[in-house]
């Protein structure tokens, strides 16, 4: 089919709008199924998941597609929860236009402003249908209202296309049609297309439309708006790409099936039995079954089987993709997400895409050691499916770390890892990564001295420590002299203080930040040993940090929080009552930014506690900052802790 006669759309909006049953009911109306599913009963072509169908809320994306008046419509169904927003920014990579769906009781909720501004960061246009107008308490003008005033107000409903209001803002988003409409009143129904499709491609316009999906209502109408006013792959927004020989000089593609091929992929899914079905938009030329392609991102040639489009979970045979097309390709051997596709003679480097940084995370504790094998293998394939979700080893704590975007985001992945990988977990908060250091000097003898009958054990050496700056970790140095210790057995002393260091001395964390120096000692001419050094620099180490005002460091985040203005007070409160200050604050478009540091022990449960402050509206980034002490009553709670523990495995 040609790229003219194709569009490709992803549905937005908050959870609960109804985009599921709106996919079901444009498949339907087009015959692509003989049965309208229910999200109630599970029977949706979307949502086929086992987590879908358990909790009926799409979790994943679901690519469908059907055929209406010689055009091809390729859909993409999102989600609307905000833990599983990367399947939003995944998806607008594919598509050239998005509806976004408005619950007509409801109107403009949390998900619906998140939706709009992944929208304006895309540049994609988009109209708007008003769902659900056969629920109780729906009303079309309160709901257009809502959206005019927190979407935007180049939003219109297109009752008539006669209607003077409608034709002066088409009117007024192109200066040849004003000029001609200030000089006559009117402009002609051909006029008024054209202008109005032209004012959508541009993002100057947003048409509405008002219906249900449950009924049907407003369906047909949408359709013909959407084959209408919505842009073709030929029409949309320029896509831009790089030479990979000079990444900094973009250039746009062409977009025709004429043109040399290009794709990007920009999903994964795995499928139980083809394996991972890696998901591609093709923007310009055409790739064929049993072919190949250029990786121009891996810089690899890589073979391509059957191509299929999807249908759900239904994957269907295709000969060919072109201009336009989304289409996934199964068991391709090095090719990911992100990866910029072409030929090798002419080659294109598509821009990446950003994710938003996990905001919560978890401990993983195997259920059984038996298990401890198999979670890795399941973890990494949960990763290549989904860039939001993240896994790490915190080599200090020995855990393993799995971070995502909430709590039902975590939940979610441990479900799948029991019902797809056989594998159970449980899921606790993460250790701290503290840190020990000292706040003042001290000089110590660590002495060892055994003798057990024959050969005995003897070490003995005296070492001074000071304080260093933060970050500068642990420095040893040498002042023995006049061989009061054998050079050889030097190395020994410094391998226990390094030893002692990793191992901690009042609560089990890494000593940093600190200068050993050794400087005296002792040693016998039968008994002492390597071993023995060694046992006798660890003693010497514990015994100075004890005696040198010992003090624990925590690590202190960055912490970026984006909030509307009127939750600005509760969020201060909250990053106080953390422990956390401000640094400051500036205004970005409609919202307010708070910079701020805070302990990273305080902020393990901030994404749920952030979405309550702030009905669910704010968002937040954190990183590392640097190590700063701990106040002396929390220090004193950590280190008691740690000496119970330690003093009950001794029992």
């Amino acid at each position: 089919m040609e790229a003219k006669n194709k569009r490709n759309f992803i549905l937005l909006g908050h959870a609960q709008s109804g985009k599921t049953t709106l996919a079901e009911s444009l498949l339907y109306f087009c015959k692509a199924t003989n049965r309208k599913g229910r999200v109630e009963d599970g029977s949706t072509v979307s949502d086929y998941g086992f987590d879908e169908i358990e909790r009926k809320n799409s979790i994943n994306s679901s690519f469908l597609f059907c055929d209406y008046q010689n055009f091809r419509i390729q859909i993409v169904d999102a989600p609307g929860y905000a833990d599983f927003f990367g399947e939003v920014i995944s998806g607008l990579r594919g598509v050239d236009g998005a509806i976004i769906v408005v619950d007509a009781a409801s109107g403009v909720q949390v998900g619906t402003e998140r939706s709009w501004e992944a929208l304006e960061q895309s540049g994609l246009p988009c109209m708007i249908f008003i769902n659900k107008m056969d629920k109780e308490g729906a009303d079309v003008n309160k709901a257009l209202a809502d959206i005019k005033s927190r979407l935007s107000k180049n939003c219109v409903i297109i009752e008539s296309l006669e209607d003077p209001l409608l034709m002066e803002a088409i009117a007024e988003s192109d200066d040849r049609l004003l000029e001609k409409y200030l000089s006559v009143l009117r402009l002609s129904i051909d006029e008024i297309k054209a202008g109005l499709a032209e004012a959508v491609h541009k993002r100057k316009l947003f048409p509405v439309v008002a219906g249900s999906a449950f009924t049907d209502k407003g369906i047909k109408d949408l359709l013909d708006d959407i084959m209408q006013y919505l842009p073709s792959p030929m029409e949309r927004v320029p896509v831009l790409a790089a030479d990979p020989a000079k990444p900094e000089e973009k250039k746009e593609i062409l977009l025709s099936a004429e043109a040399p091929f290009s794709a990007f992929v920009f999903k994964n899914i795995s499928d139980p039995y083809v394996g991972q079905l890696s998901l591609l938009r093709v923007f310009s030329g055409k790739l064929a079954s049993n072919t190949g392609f250029y990786n121009v991102s891996k810089r690899i040639k890589e073979r391509v089987g059957q191509i299929y489009v999807l249908q759900g979970k239904e994957q269907r045979q295709q000969e060919e993709a072109s201009c336009g097309d989304i289409v996934a390709i199964a068991k391709l051997k090095e090719t990911g997400v992100a990866d910029s596709l072409s030929s090798e003679k002419e080659q294109f480097l598509f821009e990446g895409m950003s994710f938003p940084e996990p905001a919560i995370s978890s401990s993983v504790k195997p259920k059984s050691r038996e298990d401890e094998e198999r979670i890795s293998v399941a973890l990494h394939k949960l990763c290549a499916e989904d860039p939001t979700f993240k896994v790490t080893h915190d080599p200090q704590t020995k855990e393993l770390i799995v971070s995502g975007l909430g709590d039902l985001h975590l939940d979610i992945m441990v479900g799948r890892m029991k019902k797809r990988f056989n594998v159970a977990v449980d899921l606790g908060t993460p250790k701290v990564s503290y840190k020990e250091t000292i706040s003042k000097s001290a000089k110590v003898q660590g002495k060892f001295k055994r003798q057990s009958g024959g050969r005995g054990q003897y070490g003995d050496c005296w070492i001074t420590v000071e304080p260093l700056e933060r970050g500068k970790g642990l420095e040893f140095v040498d002042k023995i002299f006049g061989g009061s210790i054998p050079r050889n057995f030097i190395p020994s002393v410094e391998k226990g203080v390094r030893q002692a260091a990793a191992e901690g001395a009042v609560a089990g964390y890494p000593i940093e930040d600190i200068r050993v120096t050794l400087v005296d000692g002792s040693y016998h001419e039968v008994d002492s040993s390597d071993m023995a050094f060694q046992i006798a620099g660890s003693m010497a180490l514990r015994k100075a940090v004890s005696e040198a005002g010992p003090v624990l460091l925590e690590p202190i985040m960055d912490v970026e929080v984006t909030i509307p203005e009127e939750s600005l007070g509760g969020i201060s409160g909250d990053i106080n009552s953390r422990r956390g200050r401000i640094m400051g604050m500036e205004i970005k478009d409609k919202t307010q930014v708070v910079k701020a540091q805070a302990p990273l022990s305080e902020m393990f449960k901030y994404a749920n506690d952030l979405r309550s402050i702030t009905a669910g509206r704010g968002s937040y980034t954190m990183h590392f900052s640097h190590y700063e002490e701990v106040p002396h009553k929390f220090a004193a709670s950590i280190i008691s802790q740690y000496q119970a523990a330690k003093k009950h495995e001794e029992v």
